[in-house]
């Protein structure tokens, strides 16, 4: 096995952490993490190549996930380097050993400075709502928010999120009247220049598959984030995968048969 990469195709791209189990990586904002209707490139589909190439592994790679991101959010993503690993690491998520931790950008303050949210929400097909009680289609969603800085009418929160449902920050976030900024689908004014949303997937900690010892990976603030406070850096990864896609897509001879 190779000695760990500090990067993922251009050194502008970090890995936090690699072994024959995991891969943990930086997902910029706009990258898909598996294929949909689009038929985009995803993060899935660069992973293999990189794997593929980095360890001159023959035949199809494979790669589980035991979590996602939506596309417009960047942070830490996961994946499992085997079948054994996946089910282990999925088995985690299920029954919240996992904690994530994730940062937010909001138009508004809330009314008060943390708390927990718990809601029922029910998918209809890309969106999700609230409902006022559990339904046979509803799944019950919590988190703890922080207020860390206001300023400008906007805020900057720390979620802790103890389920992981669909859009679930998203929403509950808006159900205060301070929805993500750039998050059009719920209620934000206006979009951000490149589709992102003010959403960091900051922190995972999870146990090793097969040894059991904690592991934490944090993202670091990427360039452009638009928040100018202490965490701020001009050092980070890009924010948006449009910044990085004409660098990494030429070399990667994506649609090989093999993967």
């Amino acid at each position: 096995m190779p000695e760990p990469a500090p990067y993922f195709f251009t050194p502008e791209w970090p890995v936090f952490y690699e072994d024959n189990h995991l891969l943990a990586l930086y997902k910029p904002a706009g990258l898909l993490v598996q294929e949909d209707i689009s038929r985009d490139i995803t993060l899935v589909d660069l992973a293999k190549q990189w794997i593929k190439e980095r360890c001159q592994k023959p035949g199809e790679v494979y790669l589980g996930l035991p979590h996602r991101l939506d596309r417009p959010v960047a942070g830490v993503l996961l994946v499992c380097r085997t079948s054994k690993a996946a089910g282990r690491v999925t088995q985690q998520f299920r029954t919240g050993r996992v904690k994530k931790k994730y940062v937010a950008i909001l138009e508004g303050v809330p009314d008060r400075d943390s708390g927990v949210l718990t809601h029922h929400l029910e998918r209809r097909r890309n969106s999700t709502r609230i409902v006022d009680g559990p339904t046979e289609a509803s799944l019950e969603a919590r988190l703890f928010f922080r207020v860390l800085e206001t300023d400008a009418g906007r805020s900057l929160v720390e979620i802790d999120l103890e389920t992981g449902r669909h859009h679930q920050i998203r929403v509950q976030m808006a159900s205060m009247g301070c929805p993500v900024i750039g998050d059009l689908r719920y209620g934000a004014s206006r979009p951000l220049a490149k589709r992102q949303l003010g959403l960091l997937a900051r922190s995972l900690a999870v146990f090793h598959p097969t040894l059991d010892h904690p592991l934490v990976f944090t993202s670091p603030f990427p360039r452009e984030w638009p928040w100018n406070g202490p965490d701020a850096s001009e050092t980070g990864p890009p924010w948006s995968w449009m910044d990085l896609e004409a660098r990494i897509i030429p070399p990667c001879a994506l649609g090989d048969p093999a993967l």
